[in-house]
């Protein structure tokens, strides 16, 4: 019994050693990026106690506002993680060849599994070989009829709220952008607009959620104990319906291809296209198609990526213009003088779109203020230095978005909402790490051009129709962060119709 003991002692002394020794690296890091102090075996979980998923939020940005660009947040157990905002070390991991996604990423695995957002090496780039060709400028562009019919549904959705009180316009955007995705991408209607309570959407919401609070938990070093959360069970019959959903877009698009032969009817939605799903069911890796299980990854990852982004670009953007009447009517001012008095129903296309300036300014800095995603997190699989300090390999460090676009010294005045920062003059003064609202490097977003796209189109709708007016609890907007940026309470507005 002796003997056990002592062993245990010598044992726990050991871990104790190593713990101790494993601190001690960290702490001579610290000074290199400041940060709030970590405690002893807790590290800086004290920051984030208690907090609802919108203080999460604010926490994180008040450490950059209280520390610096550049911060430390050392988690339970001396599990240092760097929290990053300075363009040049932004630059320095993007462009990095010798990183891998965050393990932040692997809780998101058992929803989207390793497509091309999570996966890395050869895998990687054969996934984004495969989808490039989908998002083609001449494929983009027969993507305008979507854009322009479904964004017509959104308008005539939204007349019940002319003239009347404030109202949420987050979800129609929502179920508006869920039906672009999938007749543009996927070739299939699935009339989301019609149904506001589709459980796809909803399903996204909660999953996001479940995601962003599992990565500030103590236990997160610890995936095993994750069936010990009290919406473990929740999150999987969750994602069970997510993949359902997704499984029964691509079965609805194989029967159509196989009867493309046989003189199948189609609407002007699908004919003559070869979607992104379209290239997935008919592409073969080393003579062999890929999988039920590889299609639906990659469907999940641009099911997500193609509505829930876009969806917090438009809505942020409709919140600014409500609450900055003097630059809605600008940007009405030229929408009236570039399309006419019957904007409302003019066929946009991109060549029109591409005449909208100021528009492209107001999107920039809507952009800007609120990036849809807005942390990128990184893992570092070589040492890597920064700050005059090496970081060893195994590191992880998040790219906080948000706070790197509001840097003062690029950004005068960051919180105010001013377009024309992004005037061609402006524009120059600024370098290319600067502005990043759809990452930057070899990693960036694939389907930025369709966002902004259907960006344009949905606020040059909206305003040629409405004028947007802000609610009376828009002040009590709050921003809120699971994988994309949302607000506590949805998007405030009222309508009144353009006469």
């Amino acid at each position: 019994m002796f003997v056990v003991v002592t062993l245990l002692v010598v044992y726990i002394s050991y871990l104790l050693l190593k713990y101790h020794q494993k601190r001690q690296e960290v702490l001579k890091i610290l000074p290199h990026f400041n940060g709030p102090h970590p405690e002893y075996f807790l590290g800086c979980a004290y920051v984030f106690k208690d907090k609802s998923i919108p203080e999460l939020f604010d926490a994180i940005v008040d450490c950059h506002r209280q520390y610096g660009k550049d911060i430390c947040l050392v988690g339970a157990f001396n599990d240092m993680e760097l929290d990053i905002s300075s363009s040049h070390n932004v630059e320095k991991l993007l462009l990095s060849k010798t990183t891998k996604k965050s393990y932040q990423y692997d809780f998101i695995e058992p929803w989207l599994g390793t497509g091309l957002l999570l996966s890395f090496g050869e895998k990687w780039f054969q996934r984004r070989k495969i989808i490039t060709p989908s998002f083609h400028f001449k494929i983009l562009d027969q993507f305008m009829d979507v854009f322009n019919k479904e964004a017509d549904i959104l308008i005539t959705k939204l007349e019940r709220h002319v003239n009347q009180k404030e109202f949420d316009i987050y979800d129609y955007i929502t179920l508006y952008a869920l039906d672009s995705i999938c007749a543009t991408s996927m070739g299939v209607h699935i009339n989301a607009q019609e149904d506001p309570n589709n459980d796809y959407a909803k399903g996204v919401k909660t999953v996001s959620e479940y995601v962003f609070r599992r990565i500030f938990s103590v236990l997160r070093q610890f995936p095993a104990l994750f069936v010990l959360y009290s919406y473990a069970r929740d999150q999987g019959r969750v994602i069970k319906r997510l993949h359902d959903f997704t499984n029964s877009v691509i079965e609805t698009r194989r029967k159509q291809l196989s009867q493309e032969n046989k003189a199948l009817q189609e609407d002007d939605y699908t004919k003559h296209r070869d979607t992104f799903l379209d290239q997935l069911l008919k592409v073969k890796i080393d003579g062999k198609p890929l999988s039920t299980a590889d299609i639906r990854e990659e469907v999940d990852t641009f099911m997500f990526e193609g509505h829930d982004t876009t969806t917090s670009g438009i809505s942020f953007t409709v919140l600014e213009l409500a609450k900055h009447q003097d630059i809605q009517q600008k940007l009405y001012e030229e929408i009236d003088t570039v399309l006419g008095k019957d904007a409302g129903s003019v066929f946009l296309t991109n060549s029109l779109l591409q005449e909208l300036k100021y528009l492209d300014m107001v999107i920039k800095e809507s952009l800007r203020l609120v990036p849809p995603v807005p942390f990128i997190g990184r893992k570092l699989l070589e040492d890597m230095e920064m700050n005059g300090t090496v970081l060893p390999a195994g590191t992880t460090v998040s790219l906080n978005i948000f706070c790197l676009h509001r840097n003062p010294k690029v950004f005068p005045d960051p919180e105010k909402f001013i377009p024309e920062r992004f005037s061609d003059e402006n524009e120059i003064k600024r370098g290319p790490y600067d502005y990043i609202p759809f990452s930057a490097g070899s990693r960036n977003c694939i389907g930025q051009k369709y966002a902004l796209l259907e960006m344009k189109v949905t606020i040059v709708k909206l305003l040629a129709s409405y004028r947007i007016l802000p609610g009376e609890s828009i002040d009590q907007v709050r921003f809120k962060a699971d994988l994309v940026i949302r607000s506590t309470g949805g998007i405030p507005v009222k309508l009144v119709k353009r006469s």
